[in-house]
Order: structure tokens, then sequence, then C-alpha cells
């Protein structure tokens, strides 16, 4: 039976933007919904992009504007609370040889060209929509949405991240769980000496950090227990985060100064989620923050977003029938590298609230990279 070959893609962040640009690279009708009316306006100061990550990004042709917009580097520095270097280890390029190991950069920036290349691809492109309901029979979708109108579809790609009101309505029931850490993150000047990523474990926090995204600027964090939001009040973010940060020396005592506009400073608990047996109910499926997330300790959120949407394209376009067994096998391809980066991740982190002190970080952050390195 002969598939209905249009797309809607709920969602405008990375997972979705890929999805929306691989698809229409295929001749496929795509609608792209995202439910901000500015899709551009992305909170976060700065993003890791890991080799396997910038893979898909060039694949996607939006590599050297990514290349252009962020800093490249290929190590990262352990430090002492102080700043004293203790070691420096060269980081694995999980993307290949010809590709960098690792690019920092602001994350609007990243929106903007994701977004620039969805546009650019002839997608049909809402802003400020939101899918209501979705009615399924044996071969598409009619969904209907929150102005009224309505659309009929032969697949529904849900990424609409952590809180994905599309998984919920499809009837999955998993939800994003906290770990029991957060981040404070900021951006700020890049100090000239800040070439690479550098880790502080200990201290006044558990994680103090910090990761070139231009040649003028950086963005910083600093992770501890998660605390109850209803009271920490927004206008004390710039306060709250300074507390924490200066109490590090090194690189730190150039940045913490810049600390100082609560409205630039993002608090986030660290969560954990992995949606187990499917990834699909009839024609909508789940890709990236919708599917899965994981502690961003080891950088990989958007890497795993990314892959997703590459994999899920590679079948969709090389099949006549979008049926349950390939998206099923969507899930089974995906499933055991998604299960051990969120495991790993969340284990980096448990070492730490448990206060183990001979941990193993270096090496399980090793064994999972050489992982990644594989094609997904």
């Amino acid at each position: 039976m002969s598939t209905l070959r249009t797309v809607l893609v709920v969602g405008g962040g990375a997972a979705g933007c890929a999805a929306t640009i691989l698809l229409r690279r295929a001749g496929l009708t795509v609608d792209l919904i995202e439910a901000k009316d500015d899709w551009n306006a992305t909170a976060g100061s700065g993003i890791t992009l890991q080799g396997n990550a910038l893979r898909v990004l060039r694949e996607l042709g939006v590599w050297e504007r990514v290349r252009e917009s962020g800093f490249g580097f290929g190590s990262v520095g352990i430090t002492a609370p102080d700043g004293t270097v203790l070691h420096v280890a060269r980081d694995l390029r999980t993307g290949g040889d010809d590709l960098p190991a690792t690019v920092g950069m602001r994350r609007p920036r990243l929106q903007r060209i994701l977004s620039d290349a969805v546009r650019a691809s002839g997608a049909t492109v809402r802003l400020g929509t939101r899918a209501e309901t979705f009615a399924q029979d044996g071969d598409g979708v009619r969904v209907r949405f929150d102005d009224g109108a309505e659309g009929r579809y032969g697949l529904v790609v849900a990424a609409d991240g952590l809180g994905s009101a599309t998984r919920a309505a499809i009837g999955v029931t998993d939800r994003p769980e906290p770990t029991g850490m957060a981040i404070w993150r900021v951006a700020a000047p890049r100090p000239a000496g800040v070439v690479r990523t550098d880790l502080c474990y200990g201290g006044p926090a558990f994680i103090a950090g910090y990761c070139p995204t231009s040649d003028t600027t950086l963005y910083a964090y600093v992770v501890e227990a998660n605390r109850d939001r209803a009271a920490i009040p927004p206008k004390s973010y710039a306060d709250e985060m300074r507390r924490l940060a200066q109490r590090y020396g090194g690189h730190w005592s150039e940045i913490t100064p810049h600390i100082t506009d609560p409205a630039q400073v993002n608090y986030t608990w660290f969560d954990r989620m992995v949606v187990e047996g499917s990834w699909h109910r009839g024609r909508v499926v789940l890709v990236g923050d919708a599917a899965h997330c994981c502690p961003p300790t080891l950088a990989q959120g958007a890497a795993l977003s990314l892959e997703d949407a590459w994999v899920l394209a590679q079948l969709l376009t090389g099949a006549d029938d979008w049926d349950d067994a390939l998206l099923q096998a969507y899930y089974e391809r995906r499933i055991p590298r998604v299960r051990a980066v969120v495991e790993a991740s969340v284990r980096i982190g448990q070492w730490q609230l448990d206060g183990v002190r001979d941990a193993d970080v270096t090496g399980l952050m090793n064994r999972t990279m050489t992982l990644l390195k594989e094609l997904p």
C-alpha cells in the first residue's frame, strides 16, 4: 500500500529542523509548526557540539556556517578549584578525522542557522501554532491545530521537547525525572587564555566549567544539587551563580565579574528519560528530547537529537511504506546508543551526588565517546 508522503513536524528545535531539512531534500512535502511566535528566541547561553553532532550538521549542509560561527578545539582540561590545571586530555574525534573534536557556539546562533536552512528547504513553516488533536486511521493522521485549521499527513514527527504535548496526546506516559542536580549557565566575554573546555570537579559546587563559543565569547556553568525553583526568584539568578563562581580561581576570576544580569543567567534542573518499547504510536513518532533526555555531563543532548532525525529520515526516504515495522526499526536502531549515553551521563552525576572519590569518570567518558565514533 502506498503511503501518503506528507509529513508534519511538531517543534522547531534541533531535531525538528534536522528532520525537516532532510525530508525536504528527499522531495517530501513537509509542514513544520512551532509553538513560539519567534522560534529564534532560543533560551540558553551556549552549546557544546561534539564530532557526532557536527557529522549530522555537515549532512544538513550547515557545517560551514557552524564552523564560522563557533569555536573549534580538540582537548579538555581538568583543573583544581584554584584554577591549577591538573590534566589535559585530547578529545576523541567522534565525527571522524576531518571534523573537529568539539565546537562550542552560542545556542541562539545555532538555532538561527538551522531555522534559515529550514526556510531555504521550501518547507511550510507556521509559528505560534500548536497541534491539538491527532485522529489516526490506516494510512494517515488528521491533525487539528489550535487556530482551527486541519491537515492530513502520512506521518507526524513529534520533536516538541522534554515536555512534549504530542507524547502525552498519543498515550506515552513517560515523563522526565529529576536526577538531583541543577546547572547555572551564563554567556560572558572569552578571556584570551580560554581555548578549550576546562572542568573542575569539586569545590563549592559539583562541577564548574566553561566552553569557548566564538573568538570573543564563552559560556560558563556551575552545577550544584537542585533546589526548589520557587525558592529562587529570577531576579537573584546572577547573585546566586556569582556566589558559587567567585570561589573558583584561574580564568574564573575574569569570568565571574561579568555575571551581573539575572536575565542572562539560566537555571535548569538535570532530568533523565528514555521512552522504552517503541517511540511511535501508529503514525506519530518521537524524536529528540520528546523520546529521551539526559544531563549535559557528556554534552550529548543535541547530538542524540540530531542523530535521531538523521536515522529516521534515512529510513523514511528509503521505504515505500511507513508502517509499524519501519518505525519500530528506527527505535531498535537508536535505543542501544541512546540508552548507553543516558545511563553514562546520569552515572557521572550520581557518583558526585554520592561522594564517590575514586569514580572512573575519565574512563566512562572515553568508553562512551568511543561508542559514538560509530555511525548511528
